[in-house]
């Protein structure tokens, strides 16, 4: 197996007086895609941020590419490691294009301008995520679907080697949540590039993820493989109700119990 994009050892994840999780040791390799499954405030949100030092963590427990996160710039950070934020801050007046662009950011180097190559790429993101006809639109005539999807083209665009997705079913319709996730799915096997994903959606992870990271707001957890973490005790513990699975012909859907 090869040598881990992210790693963690014995990471404590804490808010305030509030312990998320405890000695947390977590490994992803090249072509994997972990689901981070819990509670609201459980620390899935709060475990990305601390991958991309948003969050004040113990930097010396959490390796990138086997070097300690207290290592790597911020600027160098931004091109191994890409995150789709939970809502996206898109305010300021740009176009659809100016915004995807600035997903190469991090690639270009001094006061080097945007080449044809990272124009291309901006391009075939857009095209990826049903936007390339509206290259000119402000963002902010769009609709909020609209924005996520040019959300996930940026970040398609900064073509990371870890991809952080947080909540990436946010405003999207279902057709549109599967697109995406296999769009990614098949971009991180491809590419050899690696996947996190923080989510509520139990079905979507076991669709797409082949690892799962599971909360239980104590302060403890599991991680593993999908169909060994995604059992029914695991998850009503987890969810603190009762979850039952139904087999399908593709695999398993998950849910609460009436």
């Amino acid at each position: 197996m090869s040598s881990p994009i992210v790693q963690t050892r014995q990471l404590r994840l804490q808010i305030g007086e509030r312990v998320l999780c405890d000695q947390l040791n977590l490994s992803v390799v090249a072509g994997q895609r972990l689901a981070v499954l819990g509670q609201n405030g459980s620390g899935k949100t709060t475990l990305l941020h601390s991958l991309l030092k948003l969050c004040r963590v113990d930097e010396s427990q959490i390796e990138i590419g086997g070097r300690s996160l207290a290592h790597w710039s911020r600027r160098e950070l931004a091109t191994m490691v890409g995150i789709l934020f939970q809502e996206n801050q898109d305010d300021m007046p740009a176009s659809v294009h100016e915004t995807v662009m600035l997903g190469r950011l991090p690639h270009l180097s001094g006061w080097h301008w945007e080449s044809a190559e990272d124009f291309a790429i901006a391009d075939r993101a857009l095209k990826t995520v049903g936007l390339d006809t509206m290259k000119e639109r402000d963002v902010g005539s769009l609709s909020g679907g609209e924005r996520q999807r040019l959300a996930i083209a940026s970040l398609l665009a900064q073509n990371p080697t870890l991809y952080l997705l947080d909540e990436p079913g946010n405003h999207l319709d279902i057709s549109f949540q599967i697109k995406t996730l296999k769009t990614l799915t098949e971009t991180v096997i491809q590419d050899n590039s690696a996947l996190i994903m923080a989510t509520h959606d139990i079905n979507l992870a076991a669709r797409f993820c082949d690892q799962i990271l599971l909360f239980y707001g104590d302060g403890t957890y599991t991680v593993g493989d999908t169909n060994e973490v995604l059992t029914d005790d695991a998850l009503s513990r987890a969810y603190g109700c009762e979850i039952r699975h139904v087999s399908t012909e593709t695999g398993f859907l998950y849910y609460p119990a009436a």
